[in-house]
């Protein structure tokens, strides 16, 4: 797992930057409520994303939560005042606090099942009766565009996709929450080029391919191979999904 402190200051430009958030905000914004009032943002990270909604949203007032201290540190700039450092699994906010809740590019960072249906119990807590939460699925998945790049990579151990839409969709039946629509979004300047795919594989960016390990190198090795070291290949396409909370 990448040490999101010192992924920070570089997380934005290696994420797509400015063009992929409000790809991801205009996605997320369309599947809120034009009632709703106030929103949580889960796992808020740098906060790229959740100034955008803030700022779409004049009227709904946004608060961030991110586990990273870095993180936290860059979204608190962005939104002054709105930002708290909080577990996803332990949210400091009483019940039926918020109108909204998201979660953009988190459950897929979770370790187990487990772990995934405790935020997802989390959230549906925080969130009042008619509330929507919305989050992305099959984040991983996304990646694999079919390029020569995914060809290469193909064969790479993986770890197991805790994001994966059906299973999310099953976690949140069981806190009563019901689907509520979905929508996708293209993750602009985050196609896999081969040069930049050998430094995500020397960096730990493969969870299952520590930096260095023998077989990391392997593939790195295929990687050079390839033609056009240097030009990225289709952007990924990530899905958002929305559930509304019983009552």
């Amino acid at each position: 797992m990448l040490d999101y402190d010192k992924e920070a200051d570089a997380y934005d430009a290696t994420r797509g930057g400015e063009p992929r958030a409000a790809a991801a905000a205009d996605a997320v914004l369309g599947l809120i409520p034009a009632g709703a009032r106030r929103l949580l943002d889960v796992a808020c990270g740098t906060g790229i994303v959740t100034r955008r909604l803030a700022a779409a949203r004049p009227a709904l007032r946004v608060t961030g939560a991110d586990l990273t201290s870095g993180m936290a540190r860059m979204a608190a700039v962005r939104l002054p005042g709105a930002i708290v450092l909080a577990d996803s699994r332990r949210l400091p906010f009483p019940d039926q606090a918020f109108d909204a809740v998201t979660s953009v590019w988190l459950l897929h960072l979770l370790d187990t099942g487990d772990d995934t249906r405790v935020v997802i119990a989390e959230c549906a807590r925080v969130l009042r009766p008619g509330g929507v939460y919305v989050t992305t699925v099959d984040k991983a998945a996304a990646h694999d565009v079919g390029s020569d790049v995914d060809a290469v990579l193909a064969p790479r151990p993986r770890r197991p996709a805790q994001d994966a839409a059906e299973a999310v969709t099953s976690y949140a039946a069981a806190q009563g929450l019901a689907p509520a629509g979905q929508a996708r979004f293209p993750g602009r300047g985050q196609g896999r080029s081969p040069r930049s795919t050998i430094a995500d594989l020397r960096r730990g960016w493969f969870t299952r391919l520590p930096p260095g390990d023998p077989l990391a190198e392997r593939f790195a090795a295929r990687l050079e191979t390839l033609p056009d070291q240097d030009r990225p290949r289709a952007d990924p396409v990530f899905t958002v999904l929305a559930f509304r909370k019983a009552g």
